[in-house]
């Protein structure tokens, strides 16, 4: 069933079936209608002589007729014929039994001559044989012509045509064998025609799906498929444009978010620098100053990450995101970015961190990705938070994972998507909702990847990194 899985074998089928099924009729139809004239040709023809020969018969029959003149009008005929009269016949001719008793009755209640073709067995093969009556007329009292009660019977062989029939037949039926080649090449043919430009359409859609969306197919004709190559041009015409303008809007929006966050950057600074101020004079305020001032600096560096985030988004989006590498030993890199958020090996952070894993990297980019795993699983789930790293013949795997509530089915899908939170309800948690984003583009310019699956008893976040990675700019 496979083979006719595909429009071109299945259109080749039906062309080659339909050409075939047609010449097989015709040949059929041509078949029959010559057998029917042989015969008929060589049925008339018998029954014609048989009518002329009795009516050229100059003797006159007495009623009943002798044995004699049984013999004598049988002879005259010339013919593979019987004469019969009741209980008499002819000595010479065929058998009586050779025709049935129907014809028989048909003779003795009629007028007219009848025939019958029969197959009689005489060996292997039955022989065809023509089989003819006619009664004898005389004239009657009243003048009219009627039965005499002789009856003559003819036998004429078949074989002859029979074998021309078969003959026929064979001819016929080689035609029809000789059109299986011609309908295989006008079923290619028809089939290339009609394919080509559903091919065209197919390499075309292919090309739009890649990305090119100036793609066109020029429309000839006016059938449905150039109706179809009109419709795809007009469809790639109006998702190119809809595409360019969704660009443009991406583009703008990018920009507008990289322009803002640069401008942030320096009023921030100076709003750190007044925040310090105030956390080291917090004890000397008054008590609701103090609390003000401590919510102040709070969200100051939260305002900061949240820059600093979007920084480092605009510069993936821009292309300029850069790798300085060099080789480490990811045991004591990772370990001290744990240090230095103050995460240390106890009840709430379990390491597993054998020396001498060495991978080229950079360092500042896998600080951030370590950071932001164990910080998410430190905010969104439970302790203890275990960090594994191992070692393969493929690379080297970092696992990250908590005992917390895991992650929603609805969610895991879009875990790394920018803007994406755990707890939707939450929407002012302490995160930015754009650090697992961070980590997976960093990630990815190492040429590793990211991944996140749900235990059932909590969230395992699991970084792949090659073991050599070549330097450059994204």
């Amino acid at each position: 069933m496979r083979l006719l899985s595909g429009l071109r074998p299945r259109l080749i089928l039906a062309f080659a079936a339909m050409t075939i099924i047609g010449a097989a009729a015709t040949a059929g139809v041509s078949y029959v209608s010559a057998r029917n004239a042989i015969l008929k040709a060589v049925q008339d023809a018998a029954m014609d002589q048989l009518k002329d020969r009795v009516s050229a018969y100059g003797r006159p029959l007495s009623t009943p007729p002798t044995q004699e003149q049984l013999n004598d009008f049988a002879g005259s005929l010339r013919l593979n014929a019987v004469a019969v009269y009741r209980n008499l016949r002819s000595v010479n001719g065929p058998d009586l039994t050779t025709f049935s008793p129907e014809l028989r009755q048909s003779i003795a209640n009629n007028t007219r001559i009848q025939f019958q073709r029969v197959d009689r067995d005489a060996g292997p093969e039955p022989v065809p044989e023509l089989l003819i009556g006619l009664p004898v007329l005389v004239r009657q009292p009243d003048g009219l012509m009627g039965p005499s009660g002789v009856e003559v019977y003819s036998l004429t062989s078949l074989v002859q045509q029979q074998k021309a029939i078969e003959e026929l037949a064979r001819s016929a039926w080689q035609t029809a064998a000789l059109v299986l080649p011609l309908a295989a090449a006008l079923a290619l043919l028809a089939a290339r025609q009609v394919l080509r430009p559903v091919r065209a359409l197919n390499t075309a859609a292919a090309q739009l799906g890649e990305g090119r969306l100036d793609v066109r197919l020029p429309a000839k004709g006016s059938d449905e498929l150039a109706e179809l190559v009109t419709t795809f041009n007009n469809t790639a015409a109006e998702l190119e444009r809809t595409v360019g303008e969704l660009r443009a809007m991406e583009a703008d929006a990018r920009r507008f978010v990289a322009d803002v966050s640069h401008e942030l950057r320096t009023p921030l600074a100076a709003m750190n620098a007044v925040t310090d101020v105030l956390d080291e004079d917090a004890e000397t305020l008054p008590p609701d100053t103090a609390v003000a001032a401590r919510l102040v600096s709070g969200e100051t560096r939260r305002l900061t990450r949240l820059v600093q985030d979007l920084v480092e988004i605009s510069r993936f989006d821009a292309g300029r995101a850069e790798l300085v590498l060099d080789e480490w030993d990811l045991a004591t890199a990772i370990r001290d970015s744990l240090d230095a958020r103050g995460w240390r090996d106890g009840e709430d952070l379990v390491t597993d961190l054998p020396e001498g894993v060495l991978a080229r990297v950079d360092r500042r980019r896998l600080d951030l990705i370590v950071a932001n795993l164990v910080g998410n699983a430190f905010r969104h789930g439970a302790a203890p938070v275990e960090v594994r790293l191992r070692a393969g013949d493929d690379g080297v795997t970092l696992e990250v994972e908590d005992h917390g509530p895991g992650i929603d089915p609805e969610v895991l899908p879009h875990v790394f998507d920018r803007f994406t939170k755990a707890d939707t309800a939450r929407a002012r948690s302490e995160g930015s909702g754009l650090g697992l984003a961070i980590a997976l583009e960093n990630a990815r310019l190492h040429g590793g990847d990211l991944t996140a699956a749900d235990t059932g008893h909590g969230a395992r976040f699991v970084l792949r990194l090659p073991h050599r990675t070549e330097g450059g700019t994204r």
